[in-house]
């Protein structure tokens, strides 16, 4: 100890501090205790030991309740009583609303419009006050602020709040006591980093030989982005299939705990996430929402990578609030997700026999999907999903078709492709000129589409819409507009003012073949 520096000696001070927090973190007036279970079927096709640990079961189907009510029975009571205020779109609401009922404490929780009633009404069985305002998390976290700032009441933050954190961590100190050994790793999904800050602190400081590992949506990386950089980062835009984790900056504290103490972030794609969702169903047979089977998905990312073989490896299953219309999209991706499903466009000869021929070819290849669509006299377009049983057999299956002399794309991580265009290709009437499509997200509520069309000053004519609901807080839309070359700086404000998060597909290759013009 005579030679450690005083910088070295103030963080084993810090760190012993915070495990005092942790180690004296007030969770069980409302939370449990949940169950480290094993997960034979994914231990055996994944070659490793593989442990479930089970916060889908707690009393509001999430871990969210920890950090909610460590931070609230700390308040001092006169404070306690004069309120508390959260924002949240669904886990933590219910968290707080549960945690102020216990405490006999008023709450008011401001959620998006978007949010899907079973959400808002499980909030209000609570007896929480719940106030709807915004399509945006961001919006009710400002109005949240703006209340608590103007009218009172202690603002519970969802993620970055040492007393959060703190109760957060109460699933690390689980974890490491109900594992028969020490592991190899533990994978947490990560949002605004609260899970992971306390649990990475507690085990680094308990068992430093156990790997932590954050897993984030590859849409989603704001703490992967932020520790390669140094610094915390905010993303433009995030995705909103794991809405439970969707946070375009992570917390000031949380930053400072997972630089210290985590050893990795995984990311993974939506396609992974749904498939990790199948995976939990099957070994457990409940229903995890996306953010709730993310650390799955990573595990199974990282066992790929590293080759890994007989480890103990641990995921925390952080929620199961799951819409049910989700499942349809998740059924749907589970098997691109496995990589058990390939989707391939080709093109082949307009002439007799030429449909038969390509049947041919393919044998006696499982057809998961068949999209056919006569594209001109001299050729026809086929949208094709196949099952396959191992990554190797697309590669193989191309280059078949090529040396048939078959134009193909691989269209399997085509993400335009899977949710709009195989719904869509019936084409382009020949008239249509000076189209541009863009994909947009647009807030589930009544007007959405109302207010697009009522921004939309120019008279440009839409030659193509594709909406359909996913049971999420945004849908997924596919829009085409006819604007004239000189209508092209207009047409720029116009998606700046809108503010639905849009991406042009114009050009993506799944958009030119199928629904380009003829």
């Amino acid at each position: 100890m005579a030679n450690e520096t005083a910088n070295e000696s103030a963080t084993k001070a810090t760190e012993h501090s915070f495990l005092r927090r942790i180690l004296a973190a007030q969770v069980y007036d409302v939370a449990k205790e949940t169950p480290l279970s094993s997960a034979p079927t994914l231990s055996t096709k994944l070659q490793n030991n593989i442990w479930l640990k089970r916060e889908d079961l707690q009393p509001v189907f999430s871990f969210k309740l920890r950090g909610a009510y460590n931070r609230m029975v700390n308040l001092p009571p006169a404070l306690l009583q004069k309120g508390v205020v959260a924002s949240s779109a669904g886990n933590h609401a219910q968290g707080v609303a549960l945690a102020a009922r216990h405490l006999s404490a008023p709450a008011t929780i401001f959620m998006p419009l978007t949010t899907p009633k079973i959400k808002v009404d499980a909030v209000r069985s609570h007896g929480a006050e719940v106030v709807l305002i915004g399509d945006s998390y961001d919006d009710a976290y400002a109005a949240a602020r703006a209340h608590s700032d103007t009218v009172g009441g202690v603002f519970i933050h969802p993620y970055d709040d040492l007393d959060v954190i703190a109760g957060q961590a109460t699933v690390a100190v689980e974890v490491l006591r109900q594992h028969r050994s020490v592991p190899h790793a533990v994978f947490v999904p990560v949002g605004g980093g609260g899970l992971i800050a306390g649990m990475a602190t507690y085990i680094k400081t308990v068992c430093p030989s156990v790997l932590v590992i954050g897993v984030e949506p590859d849409d989603a990386d704001a703490m992967k982005q932020s520790l390669s950089q140094g610094r915390r980062v905010e993303l433009s835009k995030v995705g909103l299939f794991a809405d439970g984790v969707a946070v375009k900056q992570v917390g000031k504290e949380t930053f400072r705990l997972a630089q210290a103490h985590v050893d990795e972030i995984v990311t993974v794609s939506t396609d992974q996430i749904c498939a990790a969702i199948k995976d939990v169903f099957e070994e457990t047979r409940s229903i995890m929402e996306p953010a709730g089977a993310l650390s799955v998905a990573g595990l199974k990312a990282y066992v790929q990578r590293q080759a890994l073989q007989q480890q103990e490896l641990v995921a925390v299953l952080s929620g199961a609030n799951m819409n049910f219309d989700r499942l349809r999209y998740v059924s749907e991706r589970a098997e691109i997700g496995e990589r058990r499903e390939a989707i391939i466009a080709v093109t082949i000869p307009e002439k007799p026999g030429s449909f038969r021929q390509f049947c041919a070819v393919i044998g006696t290849r499982g057809i998961t999907e068949f999209n056919y669509r006569y594209a001109s006299p001299d050729e026809a377009h086929i949208y094709v999903g196949f099952q396959i049983h191992h990554p190797h057999e697309v590669p193989e299956l191309l280059a078949l078709l090529a040396a048939e002399g078959y134009a193909t794309i691989d269209l399997t991580d085509n993400e335009m492709a899977k949710v709009h265009v195989r719904h869509l290709l019936g084409g382009l009437a020949p008239t249509v000129v000076n189209e541009r499509i863009f994909s947009f997200s647009f807030p589930e509520r009544p007007g959405a589409l109302r207010d697009f069309l009522g921004k939309m000053t120019k008279p440009w004519n839409i030659s193509l819409f594709h909406y359909r609901n996913h049971g999420a807080d945004f849908g997924r839309v596919l829009v085409g507009l006819q604007v004239p070359a000189h209508d092209h700086e207009d047409l720029e404000r116009f998606l700046a003012e809108v503010g639905y998060a849009h991406q042009e597909q114009t050009h993506n290759p799944a958009c030119e073949l199928f629904l380009g013009p003829r």
